[in-house]
């Protein structure tokens, strides 16, 4: 639901008036409902944004809106109903607030079929994009829940959300897997050195997700975590898919493994897409409801493009001997065509590509054999199949021109810094860029993987395991993030890349290109 009140009333009208609404009635506690999973807020640019909740009944969301912590200020909103249709859970898009401001929301329910009972409030908070040019930091990750490691107390949690907290950065920009719905989380796992990793699980995370209910568990899983719910309240995300919140390496033409009685990859993909869109804050397409790939414009210093490398791919397998076509679609026509004009539209001084995979990174759906690429790469160049893709959008940031373009991404669980030079690759149509990789925020670590030289990447950094440490788990250290600061006066964009217990490993700023 979209709300929209005048920025002028926003700032001067109290809750005097609304307090009926504002304030909570008497009743037992058992009798209100609550909030289950804490609050969220997304998609969030210079006068609005989204406001997030979920609860255990059918009920209306009550969100009080102000410019100050103590709520002086506050304004209801009128409220909407949160059904069992959707899993209770509800967002609402604000708009018409002021820019370069921190705003405070509270959220409460009131049941819906006895309207004087109403739950306790949730506060939330996040901080609007601003007009001018100011600071601008943010973080970056993804990878979430893998490889069976979950929410282990002794281990302190998901922590590395706790570590981006402390820099109170803007807004995540989630790369996805956001979850792994074909991943079971058992109670136990023995480590290497002989201890036991042990997670909190519910009976949804015993086996892989078919229903719609169980893909909507493995989201709520995450969210039952403290540093996640804590982060959440305090830090946008702006989300994309990958595979996992599917099946792994999920393409139309995935083969099931015998793990899953739901044989049919389009049913699966549509209850995760719906499962995907309940449980994130993000702003939904009219044209195209469900449509993951948008534009967020965070003041006129950036401007995020978040991709969907997932919902308009052809066959994993058949791109090596493809021309390109519908078989090696990776973005596939009206994205492309979405990409070029949005690049070619913005006066952002940069342009954030947020790509759910990496460039040049080799991900192969038959890892055991190295069959079948997962990834925009194939093999070292000319560019074929999926790379014609990516071929065709250099060439265009090039001609048109479009300056200072960085590419951020997850997906491969480790940290790399990736200088792409058309002097050292087998396409060179193209402008030196970078690419920046982090995660994983809470899974097994794993690689580094081959590089493809179709586009010449230069590893700059790398942090992972090595092929003989795979599958680390959070307790071994090595989950990512990345940070990033736009600096106001100068444009200047500083990248870094660091671990959970927040120490900066690598670190690179970069001057943009002016008109």
């Amino acid at each position: 639901m979209k709300i929209k009140f005048s920025r002028r009333k926003f700032l001067t009208t109290g809750a005097g008036a609304l307090g009926a609404i504002a304030m909570p009635h008497l009743s037992r506690a058992a009798d209100r409902p609550m909030v289950t999973h804490g609050v969220q807020s997304g998609d969030v640019t210079v006068d609005g944004g989204v406001v997030w909740a979920r609860t255990d009944r059918p009920a209306q969301m009550l969100v009080e809106m102000a410019t100050t912590e103590s709520f002086k200020d506050s304004r209801a909103l009128p409220p909407i109903a949160a059904l069992p249709e959707s899993d209770f859970t509800a967002k609402m898009l604000v708009e018409n607030l002021p820019g370069g401001q921190d705003i405070f929301y509270r959220v409460r329910f009131r049941d819906l079929s006895h309207t004087a009972i109403e739950g306790e409030p949730v506060v939330g908070r996040f901080r609007t994009a601003p007009a001018d040019r100011r600071d601008v930091s943010f973080v970056w990750g993804g990878d979430v829940a893998g490889q069976g490691w979950g929410i282990n107390p002794d281990d302190g949690g998901m922590l590395t959300f706790s570590a981006m907290r402390k820099h109170r950065p803007d807004f995540l920009l989630h790369s996805g897997d956001t979850i792994y719905a074909d991943g079971v989380i058992p109670s136990e796992v023995k480590l290497a050195d002989g201890n036991i990793w042990k997670n909190l699980t519910i009976p949804e995370k015993a086996k892989v997700a078919e229903t719609l209910d169980e893909y909507r568990a493995a989201h709520k899983y995450n969210f039952t975590d403290d540093n996640v719910r804590a982060f959440n309240a305090e830090v946008p995300v702006f989300v994309q898919w990958d595979d996992h919140e599917v099946t792994n390496n999920w393409s139309q033409s995935k083969d099931l493994p015998a793990t899953y009685k739901v044989r049919d990859i389009s049913l699966l993909a549509a209850r995760a897409s719906r499962a995907f869109h309940e449980m994130y804050p993000m702003r939904e397409s009219i044209n195209e409801p469900g449509r993951v790939y948008r534009k967020i414009s965070y003041g006129p210093h950036l401007d995020v493009f978040v991709l969907d490398e997932r919902s308009y791919r052809g066959p994993n397998g058949a791109n090596l001997e493809t021309e390109y076509g519908p078989a090696s679609y990776f973005l596939g026509l009206e994205q492309m065509a979405w990409l070029k004009r949005e690049l070619l539209n913005s006066r952002a001084t940069w342009k954030v590509i947020a790509s759910d995979m990496p460039l040049s990174i080799l991900v192969y759906d038959d890892a055991a054999n190295k069959k079948g690429s997962e990834a925009f790469a194939q093999s070292d160049g000319p560019p074929r199949g999926r790379e014609l893709e990516i071929a065709d959008i250099l060439r265009f940031i090039k001609v048109a021109p479009i300056r200072n373009t960085v590419w951020l991404t997850a997906d491969v669980h480790y940290a790399a810094a990736h200088y792409y030079d058309p002097n050292k690759a087998q396409f060179q149509d193209f402008e030196p860029f970078w690419e920046f990789v982090s995660g994983p925020l809470h899974a097994g670590t794993f690689g580094p993987n081959e590089l493809d030289n179709t586009f010449g990447p230069e590893v700059r950094f790398v942090r992972a395991p090595g092929l003989d440490k795979q599958n680390l788990p959070p307790s071994a250290g090595m989950q990512f993030f990345g940070h990033v600061k736009i600096h106001g006066t100068s444009g200047q964009m500083t990248v870094t890349l660091r671990d959970r217990a927040d120490v900066a490993l690598w670190s690179t700023t970069l001057d943009p290109k002016l008109a």
